[in-house]
């Protein structure tokens, strides 16, 4: 086993974790991405998931730059990750320069943001389309068959999880999980911008520091975030935490 192949395994260890006890798809997608930087020659990740209406959402990126980025893909509703999505095949763009004329609000956004490469992956199961994995690179050309195969080796792993959530529980239940999850992430986008306004932190930092809260104290993203939103005690709760640490 090489070691990226050992790297692999253990990422894959780490994504069953959010399978198996209080199934939650904003740490399965979150775990997806964070692991997709990890493992390949990428400078940043971000995940679209479709809603029970089929409309895609921005659910999980590595960055503020990402999620904006995938947010820019669905207002415009164009772009690599979309495609991935819509045909269910994947979209490697080795340099986002030829891009613009198939995409040139998504070219020139993510060229503004440093970007020049882009592979776009579906999460998809036969005739289940879910949403798609977007890896972008800060240079052109970096990504190989290698890569791109174990970028959809998680993607897949990722969108069986999901779907296997569906097959163990009534359909309409999941479908009402995943739309509160979806939910979800606006209360977690409130409580990144409440926390980086009152302690002076950026986007990234701010949502790092959640997420660090959350798993140092056994909770839920949602629930801390919901907290924050909900209770401005929390805030000093949560700063506190991070100083002890």
């Amino acid at each position: 086993m090489t070691g990226r192949d050992g790297a692999l395994t253990a990422a894959m260890i780490r994504m069953v974790d959010t399978l198996v006890v209080d199934y939650d798809p904003v740490e399965l997608t979150q775990e997806l991405v964070d692991t997709s930087v990890e493992l390949l020659p990428i400078d940043a990740a971000g995940l679209l998931l479709a809603d029970r209406n089929g409309e895609l959402q921005v659910f999980a990126s590595t960055s503020e730059e990402t999620r904006l980025l995938e947010l820019l893909q669905v207002e415009s509703a164009a772009g690599p990750c979309l495609q991935a999505y819509r045909t269910g095949e994947q979209v490697l763009i080795g340099d986002l320069g030829e891009g613009m004329q198939r995409w040139p609000a998504f070219a020139e956004r993510a060229g503004l943001e440093g970007f020049r490469g882009v592979c776009a992956l579906p999460l998809r199961l036969r005739d289940d389309r879910l949403g798609a994995l977007n890896l972008f690179t800060t240079r052109v050309g970096v990504l190989g068959p290698d890569d791109v195969r174990i970028g959809q080796t998680l993607a897949d792993f990722a969108t069986i999880g999901i779907l296997h959530a569906r097959i163990l529980a009534d359909s309409m239940v999941v479908n009402d999980q995943l739309g509160i999850a979806l939910n979800t992430r606006v209360v977690i986008e409130q409580a990144k911008g409440m926390l980086a306004e009152r302690a002076h932190l950026d986007m990234d930092s701010s949502f790092q520091l959640l997420r660090k809260y959350a798993r140092d104290t056994n909770q839920r993203m949602a629930d801390v975030s919901r907290g924050l939103v909900e209770r401005s005690d929390q805030l000093e709760v949560i700063l506190n935490h991070r100083l002890r640490k």
